[in-house]
C-alpha cells in the first residue's frame, strides 16, 4: 500500500518481495530493521563480522526462508556471491565508546573503506542505499538544540574522533558519490537510543544504569550528572529509517532521535524507581571530550516525514529493563555485567 505523506507528498511503496542487503545486520539496529523488511516479504542479508553483532539478535527469524546472515568484513569487498539487490543498509560500525575505542583505526577504516564497498556494491546493483551517521558529528555542540545545517565542534585527535571524524567523512563520501555517480542516497543522524538487543556490556548510559540497577551495583554517574542525552525507542528509530528510505524527498541528513531532554541525574534516579532498585549512585570522572548537551532538532524529519517519536523514555524503560531482566535469568550475572 501506498502511504501518504500530507506535508510533503507521496512515499515509495514499501518493497516486497526483493533483495535486501543490512551491513551490521546481526546488531541492535540492525537486527530490528531485519525484523521489519523480512514481515514485509522481502529476502533479507544481514551481513556482519560479529564483533559487536550477536546471532541470538536474529534468532526471532531463524526459520524464516527469507533471512541469510553472511559473516563478513565490511572492510573486505562485498562477495560476489551476493545477489543482486534493490536496497542497501549501511549499519556497520561499533557505535558505542567502550568498542569503537578498543580498535579506533579499525573503526575509522569501516567509516572510509568500508563505506567505499557498500557504496560501489550500490552502484553496481542500482540500489538505493541508506547510511547511518550520528549525533556524534555535532561533537560537544554550541548550538542547542542540534540543527541539520549545524557543522559540529569536533576534537580531531581526541579518544572519540574515530568515530565522529570517522562518521563525519562517510558522510561527505556518501553524498558526494551519490552526486557524482547517480546513486540514491538517504543518511540519518542516530541520536542515542535505546531498547532491547543492546549489548549489556556496550558501556551505554542506559544500558549500564539498567545492568546495575538489577544486580544491585551502584550506579556510575559521569561528572556533576548534569550533563544531558535524548533517549529514542528502538521502534520509534526504526519506523524513522524506512521513512526516510521510501521518501522521495533527497534533503538528507536527516536527524532522528527524541527530542526529550534528560540529564544523566534524572535517569539514574527514573531507573531506580522503575526498578525498585536501592543501589547508590556513585561519581566518576567525566570522560575526555564527552558532550555536555545533546538534543536533536527534528523539524526536518517532522517537516518531510511527518515523524515524531511516540514512545515515552518510561515505556520505553519498562520494555528495556524486562528485556534485561529476562538476560540476567538466563545467564550468570557474571557474565552480563555493567562495564566499568
Amino acid at each position: 500500500m501506498i502511504e501518504f505523506n500530507h506535508a510533503t507528498g507521496s512515499l515509495r511503496p514499501a518493497l516486497e518481495g526483493a533483495n535486501i542487503l543490512i551491513t551490521g545486520g546481526a546488531g541492535f539496529l540492525g537486527s530490528h530493521l531485519a525484523d521489519l523488511l523480512v514481515s514485509r516479504g522481502n529476502h533479507v542479508y544481514c551481513l556482519d563480522n560479529f564483533h559487536t553483532g550477536r546471532a541470538s539478535n536474529l534468532s526471532r527469524l531463524q526459520f524464516s526462508n527469507r533471512l541469510s546472515v553472511v559473516q563478513h568484513d565490511v572492510t573486505d569487498e562485498l562477495p560476489d556471491t551476493l545477489p543482486k539487490f534493490a536496497e542497501i543498509y549501511n549499519l556497520a560500525c561499533p557505535a558505542s565508546p567502550v568498542h569503537y575505542q578498543a580498535d579506533p583505526v579499525s573503526t575509522a577504516m569501516i567509516n572510509c573503506k568500508g563505506a567505499w564497498n557498500v557504496l560501489r556494491r550500490a552502484e553496481r546493483d542500482g540500489a538505493r542505499v541508506f547510511h547511518a551517521s550520528t549525533s556524534e558529528i555535532y561533537g560537544d555542540p554550541e548550538i542547542h538544540p542540534q540543527p541539520e545545517h549545524y557543522w559540529g565542534n569536533v576534537n580531531t585527535v581526541g579518544p572519540r574522533s574515530c568515530y565522529d571524524e570517522g562518521k563525519r567523512f562517510a558522510e561527505t563520501l556518501f553524498t558526494d558519490f551519490g552526486k557524482t555517480r547517480g546513486v540514491i542516497v538517504r543518511m540519518v543522524r542516530i541520536f542515542n537510543t535505546y531498547g532491547p538487543r543492546m549489548q549489556p556490556d556496550d558501556g551505554r548510559v542506559v544500558s549500564n544504569f539498567v545492568i546495575q540497577a538489577l544486580l544491585g551495583q551502584p550506579l556510575t554517574v559521569y561528572g556533576d550528572g548534569s550533563q544531558t542525552r535524548s533517549f529514542c525507542y528502538v521502534d520509534d528509530l526504526i519506523r524513522g529509517f524506512d521513512l526516510l528510505m521510501r521518501s522521495e524527498v533527497a534533503d538528507s541528513p536527516v536527524n532522528l532521535g527524541n527530542p526529550g531532554e534528560f540529564t544523566m541525574e534524572e535517569l539514574a534516579h527514573l531507573v531506580l524507581e522503575i526498578t525498585g532498585s536501592r543501589s547508590p549512585i556513585v561519581r566518576l570522572p567525566l570522560p575526555v571530550d564527552d558532550p555536555k548537551r545533546r538534543k536533536p532538532d527534528i523539524s526536518k524529519a517532522s517537516e518531510h516525514l511527518g515523524w515524531r517519536p511516540e514512545v515515552s523514555l518510561r515505556e520505553g524503560l519498562l520494555k528495556t529493563i524486562e528485556y534485561f531482566d529476562g538476560e540476567l535469568r538466563r545467564q550468570p550475572a557474571a557474565a552480563i555485567s555493567a562495564a566499568e
